[in-house]
């Protein structure tokens, strides 16, 4: 029977399973080789080799509300999209909150994950640790969750750079990037258009002789900022996915002709050729306006470097180049488990719902946080954490190796013809389909007919509003008491940021009312059918 379980990184998804560990009654030992809690959102001076690293600008995408832990409200001061600074700030809340802090031993590195001899009766995994004083030891788990993150190890492909190694600039990966010191007056080429691309272009053009951006596929392109002045993200419903999920095409022309109608992709040379939906969207509202205003212009790709210049594909040139900035992703990398646990199925790790290997003769082992979607990553991460431990403690039953992997084999297959995946994007998932289908498992997923029968003020919002983490503390294991009120009062945190100058509003007629009277029929009797057809508990593709 499982108890002990080794937890393997102390940020934002490592501190969510030492939390949910707890909760179902484990003894978590986190190993963190920092001397600190944060991940990636823990901003460092000085380069520290092997962790994930960010520069001094970075502002989260996803709003606050959208990436909260599932039972902890973000403070209702913090603003919807908070520096790197402040999520820290929120992770510490959280720590101190749930008392996570005594479980991380801080300062001590995995060197080696590997079953014990006895493994095929016990389950039990051997973990070797070094700290930072060199002090090594080895201890005995009955299980494993890995939450090490995937921004860790550079992409940084020079050998497709003919030149490179001659330019006479100075050159780098996005992972070394700080902040603007040294780029004063400088002409600077960014190669690759993600997030990272993007902000750190913006970020340098305000100090920049020049900034140039090379993008070899283009990008859709969306802002924090969304109708009315409120996150973008909060924007789209539990509801909007289930319409999305009958009419895809029309969804994605609808969206992709929304954001043309914001700035003109093709005329901006940013026009991808992927849809809207296949890739990660870099979100930036600032990228247009500093194209609009001359300080970033965009490039198709980079053919080859000579002397000082940077020759592109169309046959241009740009010279005097000071500084290249190598925007090109990261790749994942699990350097301390065996081998045989990271086998691929296609570019992806083959995982069972992206969490655990089929492989194994026990499912103590899972990889929690290596998921992307068009949503934030913390509520996937802990919603995985949720089903990974209750695996762990048998409570949730894995099918046959083979149904694992044949489920697998079918999730890739449809992943590759949605997404666009590659060695650096390999896997892809639709959001709030896939929180749904662990959720289901997990017994967490909210009963939306229930819900509309007997609190349709909260089912209305459960619904229709944003899909808040918060709605997977409305029952089953892990319920939280607190959880209706923080859905019905998401709006108010979202909206006192803003109150720093209130301005008197305009009397309005209250519509609810109406509108409640008029939906609240239909949405019942949808929620029913779709419930019948059981569409409502597998929206989930992968």
């Amino acid at each position: 029977m499982v108890q002990s379980v080794a937890v393997i990184g102390a940020g934002l998804s490592g501190l969510s399973c030492i939390k949910t560990c707890l909760e179902e009654g484990l003894q978590p030992t986190c190993f963190e080789s920092s001397c600190d809690i944060g991940g990636v959102w823990r901003y460092k001076e000085e380069f520290e080799p092997d962790r994930a690293n960010i520069y001094q600008t970075v502002v989260i995408n996803s709003s606050k509300e959208m990436m909260a832990y599932s039972d902890f409200p973000p403070p209702a001061e913090l603003p919807n999209n908070m520096h790197h600074s402040e999520v820290l700030g929120y992770l510490r809340l959280y720590a101190e909150h749930f008392k996570l802090l005594p479980h991380i031993h801080f300062k001590t590195a995995v060197q080696k994950v590997r079953q014990t001899p006895d493994f095929a009766l016990t389950g039990q995994w051997e973990v070797d640790t070094e700290k930072q004083n060199g002090q090594k030891e080895t201890h005995v788990f009955d299980a494993v969750i890995v939450c090490t993150g995937h921004f860790t190890h550079p992409h940084f492909p020079l050998k497709d750079f003919p030149g490179i190694e001659n330019f006479e600039g100075r050159y780098f990966h996005s992972w070394e990037y700080r902040n603007t010191n040294g780029m004063e007056g400088k002409t600077v080429v960014v190669i690759g258009i993600g997030n990272s691309g993007g902000d750190i272009a913006v970020d340098i053009s305000r100090v920049a002789e020049k900034v140039y951006v090379s993008s070899r596929s283009g990008a859709w392109v969306l802002g924090r900022v969304g109708p009315g002045g409120l996150p973008f993200d909060i924007s789209f419903s539990r509801m909007d996915q289930i319409w999305g999920s009958f009419f895809p095409t029309r969804v994605t022309k609808n969206v992709e002709k929304m954001l043309n109608a914001h700035f003109d992709h093709t005329l901006y040379g940013l026009q991808p050729t992927h849809h809207f939906f296949a890739r990660i969207p870099v979100v930036n509202d600032e990228l247009p306006a500093r194209i609009l205003s001359g300080r970033i212009r965009v490039k198709p790709k980079v053919k080859e470097f000579s002397g000082s210049s940077v020759v592109f594909d169309d046959g241009t040139i740009i010279d005097k180049v000071d500084v290249v900035i190598f925007a090109t992703g990261y790749n994942y990398n699990f350097p301390f488990l065996p081998p045989e646990l990271q086998n691929k199925s296609g570019y992806r790790l083959r995982l069972y719902r992206h969490i655990i290997p089929p492989s194994l003769a026990h499912p103590t082992l899972a990889v929690v946080g290596l998921i992307n979607a068009l949503g934030s990553v913390n509520p996937m991460s802990e919603m995985q954490g949720r089903w990974a431990t209750r695996v762990f403690k048998g409570i949730i039953k894995l099918p046959s190796e083979e149904t694992m992997n044949r489920e697998i084999e079918n999730e890739t297959e449809i992943m590759h013809q949605w997404f666009s995946c590659s060695d650096l994007n390999p896997l892809y998932v639709f959001f709030v389909p896939y929180l749904d289908s662990l959720a289901k498992e997990v017994g967490v997923l909210p009963n939306f007919l229930w819900l509309f029968l007997t609190d349709p003020r909260l089912a209305m919002q459960v619904l229709f509003g944003p899909c808040t983490p918060y709605q997977y503390r409305l029952t089953g294991p892990g319920r939280w008491s607190g959880a209706r009120q923080a859905i019905l009062s998401q709006w108010e945190r979202m909206y006192e940021p803003f109150k720093t100058r209130v301005v008197p509003e305009p009397e309005k007629k209250n519509k609810f009312k109406l509108k409640v009277s008029v939906i609240l029929p239909g949405t019942v009797l949808l929620c029913f059918i779709l419930y019948k057809r059981q569409l409502l508990p597998k929206l989930s593709l992968m």
